[in-house]
């Protein structure tokens, strides 16, 4: 719960910043009539991530086991590729994310007509609406526990939209570029722990060789499935079951904070491992590269005090 109410709330509160954005540029151009049409592409994103998350609860019960867990591990993949992507993308596009939002807003309201400014709204959010929605099922399906995951979420983003609505009013000022730095980082050992459970998915599924296969070394003693080092590289990593169960507390909040299982392949330890390893150093390099004093810009005339701290923050 703890986990998923991150998440819903650091990707709740960027969605949020963006229309907050956009909102307070409409505004200050005097342009309220466009509102409602910034608002239809808004909800439309909302629609959309709602029905890919119907579609991916509801969509696999006619599945088979193993067509199940392919296409959870594909998913799960995914989303990771979209997390890993849009974390970058904050460390080298948030100084201008301002600035870039409010230039496709004069064309839309140029050139593009209504459906242009609907497109606007609809793409701002789409974005991170999709990429909340596959993260959040890969961890529900992790975690096996989807009322309290959901939960979480649910929070999270109800406290995101909270939190926008306050720096919209100017209400209360938010450290944004530290907020997001803190987590990004989260975000980048989540995402880790959901690619080694993708990977146990694919090796399930027999997508990947692992001990579930024919490729799996066998401990010559019992029979079973190697562990340990003899087990490298398709076999069982460690087992540590008897100590941890795998459906107590204990471990679900390794799962969801480390991406720590009870029992891990040696596919997905190296996984793991070296996502850890060489995100972890990109990332915290983009860290060090913003570490750059910056000045914030003056409010334009005619702009309001609540308007001017929520765009500031925002290009922070």
């Amino acid at each position: 719960m703890l986990a998923t109410f991150l998440i819903g709330l650091r990707e709740g509160l960027e969605a949020a910043l963006v229309v907050g954005i956009l909102v307070a540029y409409l505004r200050r151009l005097g342009r309220r009539d466009a509102l409602p049409r910034l608002w239809t592409g808004v909800a439309l994103a909302v629609v959309l991530a709602l029905g890919i998350g119907a579609v991916l609860t509801f969509g696999a019960y006619s599945l088979t086991f193993e067509a199940q867990e392919l296409i959870g591990g594909l998913l799960s993949l995914l989303a990771v590729g979209m997390v890993t992507w849009m974390i970058f993308w904050m460390q080298k596009a948030g100084r201008t994310m301002k600035a870039t939002l409010e230039g496709g807003l004069d064309r839309a309201l140029t050139d593009g007509g209504i459906w242009a400014l609907i497109a606007i709204g609809f793409v701002s959010v789409a974005r991170e609406g999709i990429e909340t929605t596959l993260l959040l099922w890969s961890m529900v399906q992790s975690f096996g526990d989807a009322p309290s995951a959901l939960l979480g979420a649910v929070l999270g983003l109800l406290a995101a939209v909270v939190i926008g609505w306050l720096l919209a009013r100017g209400a209360v000022r938010l450290d944004l570029r530290r907020f997001f730095a803190w987590t990004s980082g989260f975000l980048v050992i989540v995402a880790a722990g959901v690619l080694a459970y993708a990977i146990m998915d694919l090796q399930e599924a027999g997508a990947l060789p692992g001990p579930f296969t024919t490729a799996a070394p066998l401990d010559a003693a019992t029979g079973a499935v190697a562990l340990g080092w003899a087990a490298f590289p398709f076999g069982w990593a460690f087992d540590v079951t008897s100590a941890i169960a795998p459906d107590g507390a204990l471990a679900t909040i390794l799962q969801a904070t480390l991406g720590f299982m009870p029992r891990m392949t040696w596919l997905q330890v190296t996984a793991w491992t070296l996502y850890l390893v060489v995100v972890g150093f990109f990332f915290v390099r983009g860290l060090r590269a913003r570490r750059t004093p910056t000045s914030p810009k003056p409010a334009s005339s005619g702009q309001s005090p609540s308007a001017s701290a929520l765009t500031q923050q925002g290009a922070a």
